[in-house]
Parts: structure tokens; sequence; C-alpha cells
């Protein structure tokens, strides 16, 4: 074989893919589906522009096999506990109901059962490299439906495993079913006791052991030995090398050197699965597709509705929202790559024909390239059924929890999502005795909370009678703090409109959406990506040993250059927060008097603040009234707040006055105005 010619295919196949990906990139899809269309277009049923396509698949397969490596390492079952009911309940009620589903209208359609059940395997599995890298790239990844599809996702990529086993038994004889059955059954728990006994025992002594020495490259041979010794060993009991290379990743897993190995194959990984999406698309017979092209549409139709369906009414089995059921449904709607896998088993078994290889390989690759599109008209979609006619219980995910009259409230804090922020809001809200409430869309932790004694509530905050239930209406302040970036404009929004007047704080992840949000009516938007930045540009500067005011100025001063050319006023009035934008050298801060507090029983003209202080008292917070504007008979009582504008070292002196930590002088000073 002539090396120049292998390396002339491999290059041509690179610069053709670095040319889609440019295209795909400035279009906002996912590399994924270039590589499947570069295949298209490179391969024997395109433009032929490969001449040795055995070897092209031949590196494919390295590629798969690493693949489903580095897919065994990030499954981790350590992390299945934080979603291991969206694993175990959602992810076998979507494959059991797809396979289900599909085996019957194969049946109906007179395919044999075997066969039928074969491609409700085959269908029953979603893309997980698309569907997570689409959701990291949109920042959902831990919202409710991002959540959702990685657990149903994650559980179908540990059913691979029995389905791999099952497809020789599919493919056999009636009389040697029994036989083959038990056969599985011997391997599976084979399989099952060799993954236990070397990811707790054997791998992470010989990975300890190598890593004791430092060499880089001993340990990145030690890792590819590992992969590639289980992937021949499940090879050599008749299964396939991908099974294999996945469960080598799994095992590594439950080591401590896990991130170290996937770092270490990355790189290789990255380049080798390209070769495999690009060879997938070079399978696609596109003379097959044209002559079966209403066909091969209607199926594709058929299946993206199907999953979109199924897996939506899983998610709504679990108690969750229609949104989340519609969001989630629409990411899982395509079929995966480990389907051409499992496909291309079951065509070298005979257990399906060219043709039916063909109606699903086509299928397949054109829902992978339709699945951005259908995640983008998903919200949508979303909003426009919950404007229908449907039964309230079905929107929401069940009955929604409703406020006594008796403890209604109003003037409250109104929480919306019960993450990590939400729960130390609750718990500062609480200490303070702020009434509050909170909206969550998960049925366990409502539960749960409640049991607790907490004031939380099962709903979707996007439906405007769910922010009534919460007494929106009513409330002072409402803060958003999903993980949802969708859910958290609609939510904006209905909270502007239904009441004028509230202060609304949003949480968000990235930057750039601070300006969409605040023209929806958001009064205050925190960015993690900034405020982590920020936490960091501090901790710098106080190891340089930068003064701690010196530091506030400078955070401040960045906060309001980034955040502000963000946001335009749009015609708003000046409100008191925009003060400091143009009295940068004075601050504002809210004081409590203290009981010991020699300005108690005084009023401000003997307290005499801006004589003695410099300092102006804008307003006075008391039992919940503001007194805006107080003049000088006001008399301060224990419990007031002042709300008061001044320099920084003002506002400290003033501190320990209303908090009775001024010192004999101070105190005397007072009676000097009387």
């Amino acid at each position: 074989m002539d090396t120049s010619i292998i390396i002339g295919d491999i290059l041509l196949i690179f610069a053709l893919s670095s040319l889609v990906l440019f295209i795909f990139h400035r279009m906002r899809l996912p590399s994924i589906v270039g590589f499947l269309i570069t295949g298209v277009l490179a391969g024997p049923h395109g433009l032929s522009l490969i001449g040795i396509v055995e070897e092209v698949e031949m590196m494919a397969e390295i590629g798969v096999v690493l693949l489903l490596f580095t897919i065994g390492i990030e499954f981790s079952l350590k992390n299945l506990s934080r979603i291991k009911r969206l694993f175990f309940v959602g992810g076998s009620l979507q494959v059991l109901l797809t396979i289900g589903y599909v085996t019957l209208i194969a049946e109906i359609f007179g395919l044999s059962t075997a066969k039928s059940l074969f491609i409700g395997f085959v269908i029953s599995l979603s893309s997980t490299a698309i569907v997570i890298k689409l959701l990291q790239d949109r920042g959902e990844i831990d919202s409710p439906h991002g959540q959702t599809s990685l657990g149903i996702l994650l559980f179908q990529d540990f059913a691979i495993v029995p389905m791999m086993l099952l497809t020789p038994v599919l493919a056999g004889s009636q009389d040697t079913v029994f036989q083959s059955l038990l056969l599985v059954i011997i391997e599976g728990v084979g399989i099952i006791l060799l993954v236990v006994i070397l990811a707790k025992w054997i791998v992470p002594y010989m990975l300890h052991q190598v890593a004791k020495t430092r060499s880089k490259e001993l340990f990145i041979l030690s890792v590819v030995v590992i992969c590639l010794a289980i992937a021949y060993l499940t090879s050599s009991m008749g299964l396939s090398l991908a099974l294999g290379a996945f469960l080598a990743g799994l095992i590594i897993s439950e080591s401590e050197y896990s991130h170290e190995a996937l770092e270490k194959i990355n790189p290789f990984k990255d380049l080798f699965a390209s070769l495999f999406f690009i060879s997938i698309g070079m399978l696609l017979d596109l003379g097959f597709l044209l002559n079966h092209l209403m066909l091969v549409l209607a199926v594709t139709f058929g299946i993206l509705v199907a999953k979109s369906m199924l897996a939506g009414f899983s998610t709504i089995m679990m108690g969750l929202p229609m949104r989340t059921a519609i969001l989630a449904g629409f990411s899982l709607s395509q079929v995966g790559e480990f389907s051409f896998i499992l496909s291309h088993a079951g065509f070298l078994y005979g257990l399906i024909t060219q043709t039916e290889y063909q109606f699903l390989l086509a299928g397949s690759i054109i829902t992978m390239t339709l699945t951005p599109f259908m995640m983008i008209i998903a919200p949508s979609f979303a909003t426009l059924v919950s404007h229908l006619p449907i039964s309230e219980r079905l929107i929401t995910g069940g009955k929604l929890a409703r406020l006594d009259e008796q403890v209604r409230i109003k003037d409250h804090l109104v929480i919306i999502g019960f993450g990590i922020n939400g729960r130390h809001l609750a718990k500062v809200a609480s200490g303070v005795g702020i009434p509050y409430v909170i909206i969550e869309t998960n049925p366990e932790t409502v539960r749960v909370e409640r049991a607790k004694g907490e004031p939380i509530f099962f709903g979707d905050a996007t439906r405007i009678n769910v922010l009534k239930e919460a007494g929106v209406e009513e409330a002072r302040i409402v803060v958003i703090a999903t993980s949802d970036p969708i859910a958290t404009r609609r939510i904006t929004s209905l909270a502007r409109k239904l009441n004028a007047k509230i202060h609304i704080i949003v949480r968000i992840r990235y930057l750039q959406e601070v300006e969409e949000l605040t023209e929806l009516g958001a009064n205050e938007v925190i960015s993690e990506e900034f405020e982590a930045s920020m936490e960091i540009f501090a901790r710098v500067l106080y190891k340089y040993l930068v003064p701690r005011d010196e530091v506030e100025k400078y955070i401040a001063e960045v906060r309001r250059g980034n955040y502000e050319m963000l946001r335009s006023l749009h015609g708003k009035t000046l409100s008191i927060p925009d003060l400091e934008v143009h009295l940068s050298d004075f601050e504002m801060d809210a004081f409590r008097i203290e009981e010991t507090s020699s300005v108690v029983g005084k009023t401000l003209q003997e307290v005499n603040l801006r004589r003695r202080y410099g300092i102006t008292v804008l307003a006075i917070i008391r039992d919940s009234e503001a007194i805006p504007n107080p003049g000088g008979n006001v008399q301060l009582l224990e419990g007031d707040t002042i709300i008061a504008l001044g320099r920084h070292d003002e506002l400290f002196r003033l501190s320990n006055l209303v908090g009775g930590n001024e010192d004999h002088r101070e105190s005397l000073n007072i009676k000097e105005f009387d």
C-alpha cells in the first residue's frame, strides 16, 4: 500500500473538514455535524474524493475507541448521586418506552420481533456528544432540562452494554435463544465483576505506582495499555472494541487519576473522533437517500416526533413541569453516535439488511444535523404550549402548592430557584426576619424543604399564575436564581408586568446577557462570570498588600464600568443607586440603631449628623415603612434603619455611633448640641 496515498487522503479529509467547520462556526452549528457533512461530501457516495476508504475506517475505529474511552472516564459513577433519580427513573423510562413504541410500530409494518426490538435499541439512544456540547455552549447544562437530559443520556450510555450483549442473541436462531440469553447473563455478571475488581483494587494501584515515577510518557502509555487491553478482552469475548473502551474509561473514572488521564488522552481523542464522525458520513449513500427521499424524511420526522414526545413524557412522569419536559424532549430527539456502532454491529450479524441499515443511517445523520435547530425552537414551542387550555396539573408537573389565606404576606421577597444562591439567600432572609416565598421546579426539593418548614412552592415561574400565587404583585423584591437563561428572561418580563414597582435582581452566568435583561425590566443583573473575575482581582491585590479601601474603590470603578456600559437608561429618571456613578467619592449605606446607642430617643436635629460627620440622612426605615428625606424633628428609635450618604470614613464613624460602639468622648459631643 502506497503510504503517500493514505497521507494524501488524510490531508484532503482534514483540509475539507477545516473549511466546513469554519463555515459551521460562523453559523454557530456544532462541529460534529460539520464532520458528518464532510464525510458525506468526501465519501464514495458523494464527491468520491477519498481513494482508500478502508484505511480511513480503520483510523475511525481507533477514534471511536478513544471517544468511548473518554466518555467512560467522564461518566464517573460518583457523579451519579446528585442526578440518580433522573438517571434511574427518567433514563429507564425513556429507553424502555422508546424501545416498546418502535418495536410495536416496526411489527405493524411486518418486521420480525427480533429485528423490531433491535431497531428499538438503535433509535432509543441519543447523542451524548452533541447534546452536552450544545447545552454547555448555551449555558444550560445546570438548568432543569439540562440536568434531566444529562441524566437520561448517561443512562443511555450505560444501556449500550446490555444492548451490545443482546445483539448476537437477537441475531441467533430460535432454538439457541435460551442458551444465548444464559450466556449473556454470565458475560454480563463477569463484566460487572471485572469492572468492580479492576476499578476498586487493580487499576488504582497500577496508576499509583506509575504516577510515583513522575514520567508523563509512562503514564500516558499505561492509560492507553489499560484502554486497549480491556477493549481487546471484550473483543475476544465476541463483543465490540468500543464497549471495552467504554468500560476501561469507566474503570479509570473511579480512580484519583481520572482527570490526569482525561487530559492526556483528549488531544488524541479529538483528532481520531473527528475521523469517526467523518467515516459515518462516508457510509451514507446519497443515491439511496435521493431515491428514497420522501420515505427517509418520513422516517426522520417520525423519529424526531416520537423521541421528543417519549422523552418529554418520561420527564413529566418524574413530576417535572411541562416546559422542562418539552426542552428535554427536543434535546433528546436525535439518534446518537452509539447507535451507529450498534446498527453496524447488527448489520454485521445479519440482523438488519443493507437497505434497513441505510434507512437507519440516513435517519440518524439527519436527526443529528437538525438537533441544534430543535433546541433553538424548543423554548418558543414550550411557551406556546403553556398558553394552551391544558390541565394546570399537567403544565406544572403536579398540583401547585398554594399559600394559605391566613398566611398571605405582602412587601416580601420572592426567591425563584432553590439552588446554592437561593438557599443562602433564604437562610439570611430568615435570620434577619425578612418574609419570603420560594418557587422551585424540583418536586423532591419542594417536598423535603416544606417538611423543614420552608415557605417553598412547586411551580413553573414562567407561568403568570405561579408568580401571582407567590404574591409577586405585592412583593418588594424578586430574586431570579435559575440556571435556565431563556426562562430567566421570561420570568423577568412577567414580574415587571405584574408589578411595576418591584425590584428585580437576576443572577446570570455570562456578562453579555445583562443588556437584554435590563431592557426586560431587571433592576440589577449579577453575572457569575464577572463577579468571579472581580473576586480574583481583589484577592490578587490583597496579596500585594494594597489597602482594602483602595481595593474596594477599584472594584467599584471596574464594576460600574463593565455593567453600565452594557445597559442604557432608555429615558428612565435618575434613581438613588445611580447617584453612586456621579458621586464617586461618596458611598451610601444602611445602619441599624442598636439599643445601646446614645442616639436612641434623640431627634436628627439634636444628633446633627451633617455638621458633626458630614453625613446626609436620605431616609429612615421604621417597621418596614420608609420615612424619605426626614426632617430635623424626626426622633430616632431603637431598631430604626438609617439610609445615609457620605464618605467611607464618615460612614464608619456613624456605624460605631448607631451601633453603640462610640467612645465616651463621642457620646459627650452629642450633648453639646442638645
